[in-house]
């Protein structure tokens, strides 16, 4: 127990000590390339090791471990990054961007934020920090962009500083989701300590609590969604996951590890509201969908320039709209054999299993080139703690070395012990629910 509580420290000191590291140039936004980005990514894999020895504790220990230490060490975590400037990603100015272009009553798909329609909303810091702004309309869903406008609206009421105020209301959705795998670790009669393999994870600290990303909104409504499947509540289940998918379009992914055959409401409530979410926004026309198209091919993933296994493979891209549509297949081949083999109330490890398969598959066969796009993984490990997601989640940084998305050398060092621990977990799992039997018994303490 005392290593256990020497990790929660170490990984305090860690974080606090990383918030040292940035070493700001005027004029520019962000931690840079170079020495500082080379330190604040050793120092990320030193937090890994730790966090990766914290869980290996965890789940050794006999003895109950409280859940307000781990969720105490969690918040302290949190609470210096949340304070500190953003460093490693300006993606969060853009939130409070779009939040104020709708505050003026001006459709967020419709210009760009260099557009002279919206230059009575330019600032000396949310403005000057937006990346893209000469030239790429908004990315996000309309669920994104409406809690971008409520919380820049509270941030207005109350006064409070824009980039602190838009932080700390990601963090609250990120609570939201740690209340929800807590409550399902309880459904599974599973320990509520096990939640300390999502909220000791770096990652989430860096990029949420630090860079205030969106995904935080998404590991939220993922998390709700869960909880409430595994409850039998299918209707607000699909209300959840559709705003976890119109927040981040990777979440739709999960339909089948939520969705039983037949289930009307979960597929009626789900399609609803993504009509209704998207209804405010159509007079933008294929402009809803804003920078979708243009993200795909500046990040590589059209040509595949961008995706590991198809530069590994050395794929043209003729051989790349191949490879994109074997991945669409194997996903919706496994979709219908997740769906079509059950019709039973789902239980959390069945929904944790197909989420990792799902979610898994994607994020190997599209390989994201930045950490937060994981994040959303440690959901399921936290009832299932697969390695092959233990090691990817607080390894992720490293894809920061790669800016320029041409190296295979640090992609390559995530994403093959990435591949061969998810074999070995599926087929030497140590938790045998990941290949669906039951529990053991020496995994309920």
């Amino acid at each position: 127990m005392n290593a256990l509580y020497l990790c929660g420290a170490a990984l305090i000191g860690l974080t606090v000590f990383g918030l040292t590291l940035p070493q700001p140039i005027i004029g520019q936004f962000g931690i840079g390339y170079g020495g500082a980005l080379d330190r604040f990514i050793a120092l990320a894999v030193v937090q890994g090791v730790v966090y990766f020895g914290a869980v290996g504790i965890l789940l050794g220990l006999r003895a109950g471990v409280s859940i307000w230490l781990v969720l105490g060490v969690a918040g302290v975590m949190r609470v210096f990054p949340l304070l500190a400037p953003p460093f490693l990603s300006n993606d969060m100015y853009r939130y409070v961007w779009d939040g104020w272009v709708q505050a003026a009553g001006i459709n967020p798909y419709r210009y760009i934020p260099a557009d002279a329609h919206l230059a009575f909303l330019r600032d000396g810091v949310i403005y000057s920090n937006i990346n893209r702004a000469t030239y790429a309309h908004t990315i996000y869903p309309p669920a994104a962009e409406m809690i971008f406008f409520a919380i820049t609206r509270v941030c207005g009421f109350l006064h409070a500083a824009p980039v602190f105020g838009m932080k700390l209301c990601l963090i609250g959705f990120e609570a939201l989701g740690m209340a929800a795998i807590v409550g399902l670790l309880d459904i599974a009669g599973l320990p509520r300590s096990r939640i300390l393999i999502y909220a000791w994870n770096p990652l989430p600290v860096w990029e949420f609590a630090s860079s205030g990303h969106v995904d935080a909104i998404t590991i939220g409504a993922v998390a709700l969604a869960l909880w409430l499947a595994a409850r039998g509540a299918n209707g607000r289940a699909g209300a959840a996951l559709a705003v976890a998918t119109l927040t981040k379009f990777l979440p739709l992914v999960l339909i089948p590890a939520i969705w039983r055959r037949w289930d009307w409401r979960f597929a009626a409530v789900f399609a609803a509201l993504v009509v209704a979410l998207y209804l405010p926004y159509v007079g933008a026309g294929a402009g809803v969908f804003g920078f979708l198209v243009g993200y795909s091919a500046q990040e590589g993933i059209s040509s595949g320039s961008g995706i590991f296994l198809a530069q590994a493979l050395g794929l043209s891209p003729g051989g790349t709209k191949a490879y994109l549509a074997v991945l669409a297949a194997i996903l919706l081949g496994t979709a219908c054999a997740m769906v079509f083999s059950r019709s039973a109330p789902d239980e959390p490890r069945i929904i944790a299993r197909h989420f990792m398969l799902l979610a898994g598959v994607l994020m190997l066969g599209l390989s994201p080139h930045y950490p937060w796009y994981y994040a959303w993984l440690l959901i399921p490990a936290c009832i299932l703690p697969a390695s092959s997601i233990l090691y990817l989640a607080p390894f992720s940084p490293l894809l920061y070395l790669n800016p320029t998305h041409t190296k295979l050398l640090w992609p390559g060092l995530l994403y093959i012990p990435f591949a061969a621990l998810a074999i070995r977990d599926f087929k030497f799992p140590r938790f045998p629910s990941l290949t669906g039997h039951a529990l053991a018994e020496g995994d309920r303490t």
